[in-house]
């Protein structure tokens, strides 16, 4: 296998694998305090997705999910000398989302506890130049400012002018810092990632192919940075503390870059690194972590993407033709669907899209059970028309449903979400 071929299988690997069930936690949390706040019953309207999963850095495993929920400015009086109110009003209107789930205020956020990943809510009121106003119930409480959309224009643009490398970086640096347990905050990782494309345009026309240089490059910069106490955000330019030096593995990682370019042979070249990015680093025998067959289609592969809209997806799960649940709601509560169950999948909510546009389909098969059928499936599938798709729960498996929206020639919005079936 190739340089390019290894890093594309990386950065499969680490791929968010939960991103339906991300979106239904979001949207769930964000309908309940819009129903109180603003008597209407959207998921998106009012909230804002941010951190390392609203930047897209993101990768699998992610246990931490950030947000912003923009409060009407006629609650400004109520809460202005009260933010330990605020987040108690928060807390107890998300508690009846979610009844038997662990939430709890803590200082300036609201915290809900699944059982893979927190949620933590920051309720905020909207200023005039774009930045918004959070509770910090320390100190008899005062209101701090925040800027993460200056932060996210600046990161994407930046992003797109380095032509998607910045993103990627993100993502396989987050995989290091797991292999190393180095303690740095995920806004760190980007903000240092930004940092080193900031006057780095060679890699502009480059590919996958160069990613092994890029990696020795981006190492020996982190190694170069020395000891500092902290970093300026992209577009916020507001401080990004340093909690712990990471000086010396970084220099660790560096000389294993070395060792991994100077390698002779294929598996060595692989070893070296594996010990920069871990498990996730295919080997000369290992398939992708992801059990990807080779009739899977990838809807990349079919159509530019330019994610402007958005569309949710819903299941219903039906026993004897009866309605028995939503899988959101099971999924929020951490239970499987059962097989001999008959599912259809609906678009549920589509916003921010212009007519024409044209819904297609993926269902992916994943698990022992469907190696041993030889039913992974994967394929990118029409929708007939009604915008929605009937499937059966057959076996067991961590199987998953995506949902593309095309206008034009162009991917603009896009879901999936987790089909956890067990016997």
């Amino acid at each position: 296998m190739s340089t390019a071929t290894d890093f594309k299988t990386l950065l499969d690997n680490i791929k968010i694998d939960n991103a339906g069930q991300i979106s239904k936690r979001y949207g769930r949390i964000t309908k309940v305090l819009n129903q109180y706040f603003y008597d209407i019953d959207s998921k998106t309207a009012n909230s804002l997705q941010v951190g390392s999963y609203g930047r897209f850095t993101g990768i699998r495993g992610i246990s931490d999910l950030d947000m912003l929920y923009f409060l009407p400015a006629t609650e400004w009086p109520r809460f202005r000398d009260k933010q330990s109110y605020l987040l108690q009003v928060v807390k107890t209107e998300i508690k009846k989302a979610y009844k038997n789930t662990d939430i709890r205020g803590d200082g300036q956020v609201v915290v809900v506890k699944f059982k893979n990943q927190e949620v933590e809510i920051v309720p905020v009121f909207c200023n005039e130049d774009g930045s918004f106003k959070y509770p910090d119930t320390h100190d008899g409480g005062s209101w701090k400012i925040c800027n993460p959309r200056a932060e996210m224009s600046s990161f994407r643009i930046l992003n797109d002018d380095r032509k998607g490398h910045l993103r990627r970086l993100s993502k396989m640096v987050r995989a290091w810092k797991t292999r190393h347990e180095v303690e740095i905050s995920g806004f760190l990782i980007d903000t240092l990632c930004y940092k080193f494309f900031s006057n780095l345009s060679e890699y502009n026309d480059k590919s996958f192919k160069s990613y092994d240089q890029l990696s020795l490059d981006f190492f020996t910069f982190l190694e170069n940075e020395g000891d500092r106490a902290f970093y300026y955000a992209p577009g916020s330019h507001s401080k990004v503390i340093v909690k712990k030096s990471f000086n010396k593995v970084a220099k660790l990682t560096r000389e294993y870059c070395e060792e991994a370019l100077s390698a002779t042979s294929e598996n060595s070249r692989r070893v070296a690194w594996k010990k920069i990015f871990g498990r996730p680093f295919p080997n000369s025998t290992t398939k992708s972590l992801s059990a990807v067959n080779v009739s899977e289609q990838y809807i990349e592969d079919q159509y530019e993407l330019n994610l402007y809209g958005h569309v949710s997806i819903e299941c219903e799960i039906r026993k004897n033709n009866l309605l028995e649940a939503l899988l959101s709601n099971l999924l929020g509560e951490g239970h499987d669907i059962s097989t001999n169950r008959k599912l259809r999948f609906y678009v549920d909510e589509i916003n921010n899209i212009p007519h024409p546009y044209k819904i297609k389909w993926k269902i992916k098969n994943i698990g022992d059970e469907a190696e041993r059928r030889g039913n992974f499936r994967g394929e990118i599938l029409d929708d007939e028309g009604y915008s929605e798709r009937f499937e059966t729960a057959d076996f067991s498996g961590p199987h998953f449903v995506e949902c593309y929206v095309i206008h034009g020639n162009q991917v603009v919005a896009r879901d999936k979400i987790d089909v956890p079936i067990h016997n």
